[in-house]
């Protein structure tokens, strides 16, 4: 029987855990705060593991935050356990190596018999399915601001144990103007688009740039991680298949897409079993895969974990993707990113990692001076193209000499 809990009686929940328990809390930005304040208030030692943590987290000692893919709430974290990872696989973590003694959601109110978990998906069904195989517990936190989903998303009332009703504001916000560079780089990727195509990309300039270039296309399908605001003006330009469900794990935009997603039946919410599982996504009709990198090397491995060792994100679904676009009918996967990091002050068409591969074997890889092949050339034309087509001008002579150092004919 579920139990409906105030803060006092989830207080009582929390002292009768076992010590130092695991809690895997509904990540990205659907971070039940209320409940973690509690979790912090009364629990002295215990793990907080959460996909791609948002700023806020509570942060002292006692408290081991745990995640194969880090955000900005633990990226500087010294006390960080980061377990590398595919996103597909992370199921198969908590079945055998990070097993949940507490999952806790963040999710709609009931309703007929039933929670929603919103905008958050991803892996937490399978968190719920091996805390309860193990005897743990499930603490909802219910939101009456939480977008109610459809899909994966529907929890029966039956597998979670305590009800914690708390309203606070859904993470949201506006997507800021376009600059020219991403979309001079959507503009690129989106001509090599077609209609009725299906689509993956994340968040960011870039991906909104490729989805606002496609207003004029038609038919087009999304099976993808995740879709912010830019799926909600192509559904306004018509650019959209009717007929066909947007299947999407986790979502964040502005308030106007929760409220489009609320009860939306054409909103698909997967678990990441089936969003991200290669042999799906290869079914897709013209899949096209769109992701980021921090560097790409001349011999088309990109790295978009790690900046001089230290862990930046993590594998995510990259890697999950890019293999199942490669193999559907007419695919295509793309690493995009600018050819300068105006930051570092430094090309990202390096000569050669120095840090771990993400990813390889991409399609090609766009940047604003051009599209650079890279499936089905040689190494030497692909560093060609990478040189000629992709990297910024300042540095080409410099890349083009690195490249006879590593045995690559680019002339």
């Amino acid at each position: 029987m579920t139990l409906h809990a105030d803060a006092d009686a989830l207080a009582a929940v929390l002292h009768g855990l076992p010590p130092n328990p695991r809690v895997v809390v509904s990540g990205n930005f659907a971070t039940p705060r209320a409940a973690i304040a509690l979790f912090d208030q009364h629990l002295p030692e215990w793990r907080l593991w959460q996909l791609n943590p948002q700023p806020g987290l509570p942060e002292r000692e006692g408290i081991i935050p745990e995640t194969p893919f880090v955000g900005p709430g633990m990226r500087r974290n010294p006390r960080l356990r980061y377990v590398p990872c595919r996103l597909s696989l992370v199921p198969a973590l908590f079945q055998r190596a990070m097993q949940p003694d507490v999952v806790l959601l963040h999710t709609s109110p009931p309703r007929h018999g039933v929670v929603s978990l919103g905008i958050e998906v991803n892996v937490m069904p399978a968190a719920i399915e091996a805390c309860r195989a193990r005897g743990g517990t499930v603490i909802a936190q219910v939101n009456p601001r939480m977008p109610f989903t459809y899909g994966d998303a529907i929890v029966p009332l039956s597998s979670v144990d305590v009800l914690f009703e708390a309203e606070e504001p859904i993470t949201s916000a506006t997507p800021p103007p376009l600059d020219d560079t991403s979309r001079d780089i959507g503009e690129r990727i989106a001509s090599r688009i077609k209609d009725g195509s299906t689509l993956q990309m994340g968040i960011g300039g870039i991906p909104d740039a490729v989805l606002t270039a496609l207003a004029n296309r038609r038919g087009l399908r999304f099976w993808t991680e995740m879709f912010s605001d830019g799926v909600l003006a192509l559904d306004k330009a018509g650019a959209l298949d009717p007929d066909s469900p947007l299947a999407v794990s986790f979502l964040f935009g502005s308030e106007e897409l929760y409220d489009w997603i609320d009860g939306n039946p054409r909103v698909r919410m997967l678990r990441t079993e089936a969003s991200n599982d290669p042999g799906l996504i290869a079914q897709q009709p013209l899949m096209t895969s769109v992701n980021s990198a921090l560097q790409v090397d001349l011999f088309g491995q990109a790295n978009a974990s790690r900046i001089n060792t230290r862990i930046y994100s993590g594998f995510g679904g990259q890697t999950d993707f890019i293999v199942g676009a490669l193999h559907a009918p007419g695919g295509q996967a793309f690493i995009a990113l600018r050819s300068w990091h105006p930051k570092a002050d430094v090309s990202t068409i390096v000569p050669l990692l120095d840090e771990p591969v993400t990813s390889f074997q991409h399609t090609a890889v766009v940047t604003e001076h051009g599209i650079a092949e890279i499936w089905g050339r040689s190494q030497d034309e692909q560093a060609r193209n990478l040189i000629t087509q992709a990297a910024h001008p300042d540095v080409r002579e410099e890349l083009h000499e690195e490249a006879q150092a590593l045995g690559l004919r680019v002339d």
